[in-house]
């Protein structure tokens, strides 16, 4: 790792190859307390309260959505309990966004499957919402044993297209009716362990860093301590929703991964991991040994790594691709006697 000064904060700029990775841990016994108790019902996908009971009556929801310029801002994205950013071809980028909790109105614009879909959702099931894509990928989708899988042609009253884009940048799913074609199992299972009362995330502070996806597709996450939030922008423009809220996660996972070719990572196996949570970053290892397994986030001894309880964003980066990270500047020397 290299240290360099520039404009008075630390810029760590780190190539993280597979195999490499230090060890954090992500416990500790000071804490804010968490927004739910032990005897409330959470959300699976979450950890956030869900007294009603919505997101235990409803499977999880996959809608496969652009990150072209021409599909931004997209809509629903900051609704979504965990979105993956995965690398479709050229470099561009491209969402499986995963609902459960909420419903957004309407969410997209709607892409095509690819090839690395099929093991990506059958951790979680469900529905799968997707528009097009090539006869392989198409098949392969809807192999899945157990998945609800749903295009235009099956879409119904559940997708519609918007008279103010050109296609293919104008499909939205509409994702109560969504729901209602039903999904297994209801409600998912839980992808990730949460943090509880008296617990942190321990790690290196963290003021910002930058994914390192191809070109314009480098993106950059903020700590707003405010919102308890890393949000999300592109150079100095942000990531926005259509009525212009700066989207952000409370977790951000960086999830190094080794692809074949365009849109064809391999999420089976081990890898590389970075976790983002409360403003600090803890460097892992993620694991997965079969498909119908969930992704689990681990220290170098093992032990799971805990998050905040919220929404969180996965990126499905390169293996040997950098993640830029800015520290925190130091605080100020105590005023002279």
């Amino acid at each position: 790792m290299r240290r360099l000064a520039t404009l008075g904060l630390a810029l760590v700029s780190v190539t993280a190859m597979a195999g490499v990775a230090a060890c954090g841990d992500s416990g500790g016994d000071e804490a804010e307390p968490t927004e739910s108790t032990a005897s409330d019902p959470v959300a699976p996908l979450t950890g956030l309260p869900d007294p009603e009971g919505q997101a235990a009556a409803r499977p999880a929801l996959w809608v496969k959505v652009g990150n072209n310029p021409e599909a931004r801002p997209q809509s629903g994205l900051e609704s979504a309990d965990v979105v993956y950013e995965e690398i479709a071809e050229g470099g561009v980028t491209r969402f499986a966004a995963v609902f459960n909790s909420a419903s957004p109105p309407r969410v997209g614009p709607i892409r095509s499957a690819r090839a690395m879909d099929p093991n990506l959702v059958r951790q979680l099931l469900g529905i799968f919402a997707y528009s097009g894509g090539t006869s392989a990928n198409v098949d392969a989708i809807n192999a899945v044993t157990g998945l609800r899988v749903v295009d235009e042609t099956a879409a119904g009253d559940a997708m519609e297209r918007s008279s103010d884009r050109e296609a293919p940048d104008n499909l939205y799913v509409l994702a109560d009716v969504m729901f209602a074609f039903g999904g297994e199992p209801t409600p998912p299972p839980a992808l990730f362990e949460f943090l509880g009362d008296g617990e942190t995330f321990d790690g290196d502070d963290v003021q910002s860093f930058v994914v390192g996806f191809e070109g314009e597709f480098a993106v950059t996450y903020t700590w707003d301590q405010a919102q308890g939030l890393f949000i999300r922008s592109y150079g100095a423009d942000p990531f926005v929703s259509p009525e212009g809220t700066q989207i952000g996660a409370t977790n951000m996972i960086v999830q190094f991964i080794d692809y074949e070719g365009d849109g064809a990572g391999n999420t089976i196996g081990e890898g590389d991991a970075w976790l983002f949570s409360q403003g600090k970053l803890v460097r892992g290892r993620w694991q997965r040994d079969a498909p119908e397994d969930v992704t689990k986030f681990v220290t170098a001894e093992g032990d799971t790594i805990k998050l905040t309880p919220g929404r969180t964003w996965i990126a499905l980066l390169e293996t040997g691709r950098p993640v830029d990270v800015v520290a925190p500047p130091p605080p100020p020397p105590p005023p002279s006697s």
